[in-house]
């Protein structure tokens, strides 16, 4: 089974190179920086499950993409998707089944558009992972696992080939038989972690420590009406393993989007607060949900990003 793995960054070069290790046919695709990088120096992943560097790994230039492959894997940034969409089609063809592993949903509806439902699996993955300044992947927890599936419910001969093609890789990859409830489920838990860091610029330790715990549950249930209500309620053991993150005091996890709007750059505001917001009804004036309060705290740095960049190179 032939794997393109869309991104050799934190995500997807520590899927890829998981399987790449393990002897899959892998191959990352990759900007030309990206490219170089990994021609230099291999794809070197730091883990508690074990170090790995794999010298020149296989990438491809989405210019120099001709071959169909079996799994196309996407780890991109939501806000990227569109580009990545052109990019990959060359290599999707009729037997290509793409795992998307973005946040929220509505990624699926762009997919659907360009390739057909048929070919698109729901996804989700669970890793806590950076890239350093060298480019090597830090892999920071005991988790890694992938998990995708039929959007209708159920289970296939073809998820089952994926997982076993995955199996004895240093992963947990997971054949799901309800993929869109994990998918809410973790849209639920990231939406609120994600809303709770940017409105107060910490780490949920810091929160709990500030007296905020109600501010963390509160923000919690907003995004499970949400959910619940557009049939997908978590169920309560995910909610439970949720308020228990959510709420720890030791904790020192922020929200990826923070560190993204600490560096002034692209959020993935839009996909994840903003498209749970429209489902809730809740994007009008005079709606003061904490979700919109995050949501428009988000959108204003960007906002105040592009004025100041604008004015600079006036």
């Amino acid at each position: 089974m032939r794997f393109l793995i869309v991104g050799a960054g934190a995500t997807g070069g520590y899927f890829g190179g998981r399987l790449l290790e393990s002897g899959r046919d892998v191959t990352f695709l990759v900007r030309p920086a990206r490219a170089e990088r990994l021609a230099a120096t291999g794809l070197a992943i730091t883990s508690r499950s074990g170090d790995v560097t794999l010298p020149a790994p296989p990438t491809v230039l989405a210019a120099n993409l001709r071959t169909h492959f079996d799994v196309v894997i996407l780890s991109c940034k939501a806000y990227d998707l569109d580009s990545v969409i052109d990019s990959i089609a060359p290599a999707v063809g009729p037997n290509t089944t793409i795992i998307p592993i973005l946040n929220g949903m509505r990624h699926l509806d762009a997919l659907d558009a360009r390739f057909g439902p048929e070919r698109v699996l729901g996804g989700s993955c669970f890793i806590s992972a950076r890239l350093d300044d060298a480019g090597r992947i830090a892999h920071l927890s005991d988790v890694h696992r992938i998990v995708f599936g039929e959007r209708p419910r159920g289970r296939s001969d073809r998820t089952d080939a994926i997982a076993a093609a995955m199996s004895g890789a240093k992963l947990d990859a997971v054949a799901s038989d309800q993929i869109i409830l994990e998918m809410w489920e973790k849209w639920t838990f990231l939406a609120t972690l994600a809303g709770m860091t940017c409105l107060t610029r910490a780490s949920v330790g810091d929160i709990v420590a500030a007296g905020g715990v109600d501010l963390a549950l509160a923000f919690l249930e907003e995004c499970r009406s949400v959910a619940a209500a557009a049939g997908y309620a978590p169920r309560a053991d995910s909610l439970q393993a949720g308020i228990a993150r959510l709420t720890d005091p030791k904790s020192a996890v922020t929200a990826s989007m923070l560190g993204d709007v600490e560096r002034r750059g692209k959020t993935e505001a839009d996909h994840i607060l903003g498209d749970l917001l429209q489902r809730r009804g809740g994007s009008a004036n005079g709606d003061r949900s904490l979700l919109r309060l995050a949501y428009t705290a988000v959108k204003a740095a960007e906002v105040r990003v592009a004025r100041e960049s604008e004015a600079k190179n006036s």
